[in-house]
């Protein structure tokens, strides 16, 4: 039957077949309502001031219409009528051959590739989140509306398992207000010529990005009640050995404000100096020096004065492979690898495991740049 809309852009009513007839769908539920009430609430905050002097605030008069359709466009951005892959490995062809037409673009090796199981990985999490963060600073445009779509899905479960599980906020945190950033110079100052879709579900989408930001910041810890063997009750050696394995200068902090013991050894300035020599060539800090008062070198402040101006190493525990031979991108599962020496995609080399290369979220990226 025919879709009548009030606008003639506009894809018109949803309908059901029943036993009466064709009937019209009730587009909101209450539960939409009340979290269109929360993006609402929000939206009154959203200010986006351009070079002028003069800001542009989205108010309920000038916005009334926009509403409406970002109520609409929130509904049907949430509803899951769009399937996406779950491949474990995809050919990457950069060109077109008598064997195949066209070439693979970043947004389908996203949309193809199997983020969604990848961040329940522990050992992918991390990974899956710097690559958003990446695609958020410089790609989103690039992006089809299927894979833009896509990342905010993955991006809304990854924000559900930090609230969850309470796992690595502040990951999250930066994330978030890189793409709040990105979003907020594209719709005011490049303009939505660059963005696929309507402009009320772009805003939409920052004013979700706001308010998983909000969350984020009332985020409590749950206190966990163990009667076991606490991180306390290792012995100093043993808390010595697990600071000098972290390679994230944050993520010392954070352990030394645990109890005193491990602030007193997160204060080491050999552990610091490891750091820095991890991270960064003798160099590159050779040129950054900063003493203490005690004539001593501040290697803390080091790490993070460096920090600026060179990249840190990245470290995951596990990332996407490369084959050389076979030019097929995929996950690697480590457990059919040692059990069935299963390589992961149909490699057709002697020798698979000479062809593999790590690759790392700016490589996975770098690969689509044609």
């Amino acid at each position: 039957m025919p879709f009548l809309g009030q606008d003639w852009r506009s894809p018109g009513w949803r309908w059901v077949k029943t036993e009466d007839g064709w009937k019209r769908c009730e587009p909101f539920s209450p539960a939409l309502e009340d979290g269109n009430n929360q993006l609402n609430d929000i939206s009154h905050a959203v200010i986006l001031t351009g070079d002028d002097e003069d800001e542009e605030i989205y108010s309920t008069e000038d916005c009334e219409f926009a509403a409406k359709k970002r109520k609409k466009d929130h509904f049907r951005n949430n509803t899951d009528s769009q399937c996406f892959y779950r491949e474990k490995w995809i050919y990457v062809h950069k060109e077109s051959t008598r064997e195949r037409h066209g070439y693979c673009t970043l947004g389908e090796a996203f949309n193809r590739l199997d983020f969604s199981s990848a961040i329940q990985d522990i050992r992918r999490f991390n990974y899956v989140v710097k690559l958003l963060q990446l695609i958020a600073k410089s790609q989103l445009t690039s992006l089809s509306g299927a894979a833009q779509k896509n990342y905010f899905n993955i991006l809304d479960k990854i924000v559900r398992k930090v609230m969850e599980d309470q796992y690595n906020p502040r990951l999250i945190k930066d994330l978030l207000q890189d793409l709040s950033s990105t979003l907020c110079i594209l719709i005011r100052g490049v303009g939505k010529s660059v963005l696929v879709g309507n402009i009320n579900i772009w805003i939409c989408r920052l004013e979700t990005i706001l308010l998983w930001q909000q969350q984020l910041k009332n985020l409590q810890m749950n206190k966990q009640v163990n009667n076991g063997l606490t991180l306390s009750d290792l012995p100093l050696h043993m808390l010595n050995n697990i600071l000098y394995r972290f390679s994230d200068g944050w993520d010392i902090i954070t352990l030394g404000q645990v109890t005193p013991t491990l602030y007193m050894l997160s204060e080491d300035r050999q552990l610091w100096k490891k750091l820095c020599q991890y991270h960064f060539a003798e160099k590159q800090f050779c040129r950054h020096l900063i003493p203490s008062e005690k004539g001593h070198i501040d290697w803390k402040l080091m790490y993070f004065a460096l920090q600026k101006y060179y990249p840190i190493k990245e470290q995951y525990g596990d990332t996407l492979h490369f084959c050389r031979h076979c030019s097929i991108l995929f996950w690697k599962d480590y457990h059919l690898a040692l059990l069935l020496k299963d390589t992961g995609h149909p490699c057709t080399a002697s020798d698979p495991d000479t062809c593999l290369m790590p690759v790392s979220p700016q490589h996975f990226i770098d690969l689509f740049k044609f």
